[in-house]
């Protein structure tokens, strides 16, 4: 039987797109909606899919009142949080594909997700050259001392930094910390033009008409560097084949996984 899938999100730029992905599947089915701003419409109508005949709820509860397998949140950064552990709280499995959640909020769904015995996939960017460019990241700070991280997106953007430029200092931090040449807190100056620090890493945020979402990690060594960098297009289709790949892996898991890079089978000799 295919897998009952409700989304959060589901008219947004990449909830539409997943909504699509989703109805072309042989082993999901989209079985709940939600969307504000669409409330009692039908989703195939909204997102031009004919035969989508699923009612769009208002809230994450009414949509939840139908049974469902798995959750999915695309919503916004001050929303995100109380949609899934609500879904957590009904023992529903749950990817988060929405940015803005801070350390405390990842244990916090750790926690609740534990106590409820279900699987949290959360990923700052379903795509899979950004997974790709992680995993090489992560590589290189095995070998290499000092990095910091340029997190580029839309002038719109509300949240800084990222999600995935967030999530990608979080998977380092866990190698190893970048080597302090000199202290930010001796900077003479304004010592936040030094960036924000997180997990031990500097980032700096870029919000510009023009961008979408890019973002590179350049690492310095004496006379040498090393620059790794993703960039994003206008269209959703690339996160649509990481975000399927979590929607079908997170009932494997019980509490937190973060990160796509944490699900993938490498296959590596």
């Amino acid at each position: 039987m295919a897998l009952r899938i409700c989304i959060a999100g589901a008219t947004g730029w990449a909830g539409s797109s997943l909504s699509k992905a989703i109805f072309n599947t042989s082993d999901l089915t989209i079985h709940g909606a939600v969307s504000r701003k669409h409330a009692g419409g039908l989703l195939g109508n909204v997102i031009d899919v004919p035969g989508l005949n699923v009612e769009i709820k208002g809230t994450v509860e009414e949509a939840l009142e139908t049974e469902t397998d798995i959750f999915f949140d695309y919503t916004l950064p001050d929303v995100v949080k109380r949609n899934v552990l609500i879904a957590i709280e009904r023992g529903i499995p749950v990817v988060i594909g929405t940015s803005g959640l801070m350390e405390s909020d990842f244990v916090e769904i750790d926690q609740a997700a534990l106590r409820k015995n279900v699987g949290v996939i959360a990923a700052g960017n379903f795509a899979i050259t950004t997974v790709l460019l992680e995993r090489f990241a992560i590589e290189a700070a095995r070998h290499l001392s000092s990095w910091e991280v340029l997190d580029y997106a839309s002038a719109q953007k509300p949240d800084a930094p990222s999600g995935f430029s967030r999530e990608l200092a979080f998977r380092m931090s866990q190698v190893k910390s970048p080597e302090e040449h000199y202290p930010i807190e001796k900077t003479i100056g304004k010592k936040e033009s030094r960036g924000a620090t997180f997990y031990e890493s500097q980032i700096h945020s870029i919000r510009l008409p023009g961008y979408v979402i890019s973002l590179e990690i350049i690492f310095g060594e004496a006379h040498e560097r090393l620059i790794l960098r993703h960039d994003a297009g206008t269209g959703a289709e690339p996160y649509l084949a990481g975000a399927l790949l979590a929607i079908r892996k997170v009932r494997q898991y019980k509490g937190l996984i973060r990160g796509l890079e944490r699900i993938m089978d490498w296959n590596i000799q």
